[in-house]
């Protein structure tokens, strides 16, 4: 069983209901096993609403999104968070309505998330948080969580940490999810080498 299915996943803003797409997210995304992905993309590229979608928060236009197997926005919203979890900033946090009540909807299968996503995540060198996060990210790895690590670098420590730390890659660029298994596959797509820039040098 997948620790996480997204299949076919889409979320399609519209200004009005008959206007054109101003915004479209796809993924179609698996993992099978634990590891520590790394996240990257512009801003506004779609990582939040991906890291909403995937813990129940948002609600897709089309598609699934299965954790342990189980469809997470079939859950009781207030048992999501037993499924995946999403730490996030609080200037991100975003409130969205529901329309199917509780009583209509699954028990959580599980107790603790099996997915935790970590959205752009302070990591300070001066202070030992840095280390503090490290060690938190692994150890939620060695306990067989599925853990992503969304940063948006800007200096080249924050690069190599992430390069360091990944065992698997997705860069969301205008709204399409892609998968990478290193750093050396992302870097060869010429939309992450135009993000990244000197970075890479």
């Amino acid at each position: 069983m997948a620790l996480l299915h997204v299949d076919r996943l889409s979320k399609v803003y519209r200004r009005h209901r008959f206007a054109r797409p101003s915004f479209e997210l796809n993924a179609t995304l698996q993992f099978d096993a634990p590891a520590v992905i790394g996240v990257l993309g512009p801003n506004g590229s779609g990582k939040t609403t991906l890291f909403e979608l995937i813990t129940g928060l948002n609600q897709p236009t089309s598609g699934t999104v299965r954790v342990h197997g189980q469809a997470i926005h079939r859950v009781k919203r207030s048992q999501r968070g037993q499924l995946a979890r999403h730490y996030h900033q609080s200037y991100q946090m975003r409130h969205f309505r529901e329309w199917t009540p509780e009583l209509l909807q699954q028990g959580a299968s599980l107790a603790e998330a099996a997915v935790h996503l970590f959205d752009e995540p302070q990591l300070n060198t001066q202070d030992g948080y840095i280390g503090f996060m490290l060690r938190f990210f692994r150890r939620l790895r060695s306990e067989g969580k599925l853990v992503f690590v969304c940063l948006h670098p800007n200096e080249r420590w924050q690069l190599d940490l992430l390069r360091e730390l990944s065992e698997g890659l997705l860069f969301v660029h205008g709204g399409a999810v892609s998968q990478f298994a290193d750093f050396g596959a992302l870097a060869a797509r010429p939309e992450a080498r135009e993000y990244l820039g000197a970075l890479l040098d």
